[in-house]
Protein backbone atom coordinates (compact mmCIF):
# COMPACT_ATOMS: atom_id res chain seq x y z
CA UNK A 1 0.00 0.00 0.00
CA UNK A 2 1.36 3.50 -0.97
CA UNK A 3 0.57 6.21 1.07
CA UNK A 4 0.43 9.84 -0.49
CA UNK A 5 1.20 13.32 1.22
CA UNK A 6 0.12 16.91 0.64
CA UNK A 7 2.73 19.30 1.92
CA UNK A 8 0.99 22.48 3.99
CA UNK A 9 3.38 24.72 4.50
CA UNK A 10 6.63 22.91 6.10
CA UNK A 11 5.17 19.88 6.74
CA UNK A 12 3.56 16.87 5.09
CA UNK A 13 0.48 15.35 6.43
CA UNK A 14 -0.45 11.78 4.83
CA UNK A 15 -3.49 11.78 2.55
CA UNK A 16 -5.67 9.21 4.90
CA UNK A 17 -9.45 8.11 3.92
CA UNK A 18 -12.04 5.93 6.30
CA UNK A 19 -14.00 3.48 3.62
CA UNK A 20 -17.62 4.22 3.01
CA UNK A 21 -19.87 3.54 6.07
CA UNK A 22 -23.04 1.66 5.56
CA UNK A 23 -26.23 3.62 5.14
CA UNK A 24 -29.46 2.88 7.29
CA UNK A 25 -30.87 3.00 10.63
CA UNK A 26 -29.34 1.45 13.52
CA UNK A 27 -31.93 0.92 14.95
CA UNK A 28 -33.51 0.52 18.94
CA UNK A 29 -31.48 -3.24 19.33
CA UNK A 30 -28.72 -1.24 18.00
CA UNK A 31 -28.54 1.38 19.95
CA UNK A 32 -29.16 -0.72 23.03
CA UNK A 33 -26.02 -2.91 22.01
CA UNK A 34 -23.99 0.40 21.37
CA UNK A 35 -24.58 1.55 24.96
CA UNK A 36 -23.39 -1.81 26.01
CA UNK A 37 -20.83 -1.74 24.43
CA UNK A 38 -19.68 1.47 25.46
CA UNK A 39 -20.04 0.98 28.96
CA UNK A 40 -19.01 -2.87 29.78
CA UNK A 41 -16.95 -3.64 26.57
CA UNK A 42 -14.67 -1.16 25.99
CA UNK A 43 -12.27 -2.88 24.21
CA UNK A 44 -14.70 -4.79 21.87
CA UNK A 45 -16.18 -0.92 21.03
CA UNK A 46 -12.91 0.47 20.56
CA UNK A 47 -11.81 -2.51 18.00
CA UNK A 48 -15.01 -1.95 16.33
CA UNK A 49 -14.68 1.79 16.00
CA UNK A 50 -10.86 1.50 14.69
CA UNK A 51 -11.86 -1.48 12.06
CA UNK A 52 -14.59 1.05 11.16
CA UNK A 53 -16.99 -1.90 11.37
CA UNK A 54 -19.09 -0.63 14.67
CA UNK A 55 -22.28 0.93 12.19
CA UNK A 56 -22.54 -2.76 10.65
CA UNK A 57 -22.30 -4.67 13.37
CA UNK A 58 -24.72 -2.68 15.21
CA UNK A 59 -27.71 -2.48 11.83
CA UNK A 60 -26.69 -6.65 12.02
CA UNK A 61 -27.69 -7.14 15.46
CA UNK A 62 -30.72 -4.80 15.16
CA UNK A 63 -31.96 -7.44 11.99
CA UNK A 64 -31.01 -9.93 14.49
CA UNK A 65 -33.28 -9.14 17.45
CA UNK A 66 -35.69 -8.07 14.78
CA UNK A 67 -35.77 -11.50 13.62
CA UNK A 68 -35.59 -13.57 16.30
CA UNK A 69 -38.65 -12.04 17.94
CA UNK A 70 -40.65 -12.03 15.42
CA UNK A 71 -40.09 -16.30 15.35
CA UNK A 72 -40.15 -16.38 19.14
CA UNK A 73 -43.39 -14.94 19.14
CA UNK A 74 -45.26 -16.82 16.37
CA UNK A 75 -43.57 -19.80 17.74
CA UNK A 76 -45.08 -19.12 21.68
CA UNK A 77 -48.24 -17.88 20.04
CA UNK A 78 -49.00 -21.19 18.02
CA UNK A 79 -47.97 -23.15 21.21
CA UNK A 80 -50.07 -21.33 23.79
CA UNK A 81 -53.10 -20.88 21.54
CA UNK A 82 -53.13 -17.51 20.00
CA UNK A 83 -54.92 -18.38 17.15
CA UNK A 84 -56.67 -16.41 14.25
CA UNK A 85 -59.91 -17.74 15.87
CA UNK A 86 -59.16 -16.19 18.90
CA UNK A 87 -58.45 -12.91 17.29
CA UNK A 88 -62.09 -13.10 15.45
CA UNK A 89 -63.63 -14.29 18.47
CA UNK A 90 -62.22 -11.75 21.49
CA UNK A 91 -59.53 -9.26 19.61
CA UNK A 92 -58.93 -7.32 22.83
CA UNK A 93 -58.01 -10.47 24.75
CA UNK A 94 -55.64 -11.53 21.54
CA UNK A 95 -54.07 -8.20 21.27
CA UNK A 96 -53.62 -8.61 25.01
CA UNK A 97 -51.80 -12.16 24.52
CA UNK A 98 -49.49 -10.99 21.92
CA UNK A 99 -48.20 -7.85 23.51
CA UNK A 100 -47.49 -10.26 26.45
CA UNK A 101 -45.77 -12.30 24.21
CA UNK A 102 -44.06 -9.94 22.25
CA UNK A 103 -42.60 -8.09 25.69
CA UNK A 104 -41.35 -11.77 26.78
CA UNK A 105 -39.18 -12.81 23.63
CA UNK A 106 -37.88 -8.64 23.25
CA UNK A 107 -37.11 -9.46 26.89
CA UNK A 108 -35.74 -12.83 25.95
CA UNK A 109 -33.78 -11.41 22.73
CA UNK A 110 -31.98 -8.23 24.85
CA UNK A 111 -30.29 -11.23 26.90
CA UNK A 112 -28.87 -13.48 24.87
CA UNK A 113 -27.91 -11.24 21.33
CA UNK A 114 -28.00 -7.22 23.17
CA UNK A 115 -26.30 -8.06 25.99
CA UNK A 116 -23.90 -10.53 25.60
Amino acid sequence: MEITYTQKGDLFYPDLTLPPQPSGDIGRFGRMRKKFLKEHQKDTFALLLMENRLTEHLMEIDRQALEMIDLITEQTAKATGVTEELKASDQLEWIRRMNELRAAAEQQVIREIVLS
